[in-house]
Parts: structure tokens; sequence; C-alpha cells
């Protein structure tokens, strides 16, 4: 059976446990195993992912969180640096981590990317895992 982690910043707790629904629907879809860990915000979610990465215990990671857009550059930053942290993540390790991080410029925006439906951000990061995986196996890495 496969096992799959979703880690999720719960700094908007709402947000969080609609991306968490949704990416966890689509690994029990296929009928993986799921975990969840919860960091504080979307900066935090690099680490996490690594911690699961490095563990040997799951086949793909779903990075899921959100920040929206403030008064302040502080925005800028941790969009940036939570890409890329689970960018290198997914590089260094081999272990793929959909990217599930809503960077959006209000909580209307927001709400609609983790609600559901065609803009479900939760359940696309977690098939992107699965895409990867495809991918894997059919190349034989």
């Amino acid at each position: 059976m496969s096992r799959y982690a979703i880690v999720a910043g719960t700094f908007y707790r709402g947000l969080a446990d609609s991306l968490i629904a949704s990416a966890r629907q689509v690994f029990e879809e296929v009928g993986g195993e799921v975990e969840v860990f919860e960091v504080p915000g979307a900066f935090e979610l690099p680490l996490a992912a690594r911690f699961c990465a490095d563990s040997g215990r799951y086949d793909g990671i779903a990075c899921l969180g959100a920040v929206i857009r403030g008064e302040t550059t502080h925005y800028d930053y941790v969009c940036g640096e939570s890409a890329r942290g689970i960018m290198d993540v997914q590089l260094a390790t081999g272990v793929p981590c959909g990217f599930g991080v809503l960077t959006v410029e209000s909580m209307a925006q927001a709400e609609a990317r983790a609600s559901g439906g065609k803009r479900a951000s939760g359940a696309h990061a977690a098939e992107a895992v699965l895409a990867l995986l495809a991918v894997r196996g059919q190349v034989g890495a």
C-alpha cells in the first residue's frame, strides 16, 4: 500500500482544513494511507516536508497552506521561500512534493481555491504527487 504525507500550514485553519480534506480524498481514492502533519504556516512547510521525505515512510507529500497578501513585503518572502524550499526537498530527496500553497490577494480568492471544484488546490497538489510517481514508474527511476 502506498503511503502519503500531507504537511499543512494552519495559519488559516479553515482553509487548511479544506485543503487537507481534498488532498486526503485524492490519496484515499487510489488506496493510499495518509498521515497529516501540521505546522504554523507556509514558511515551515519545507522543513516538515523534508522530515517526511527523509523518514523513508512516504511515497509522496502534499504541501498545503495559504499566504494572503497584506500591507508589507512579508508575503513575497514567505511565498518565494516556501515554494523554493518545497522544490528543494523534492529535488534533493526524489520524493514528489505537490505544491498546494495558495498565494493570493484576498481571503475570497483563497476560499475559492480551497473549497473544491476545479480550483481545489489541495486535490491538485495530491494529483501532482500521483502524476510524478507515474512518471517515475514509466522511466524506471
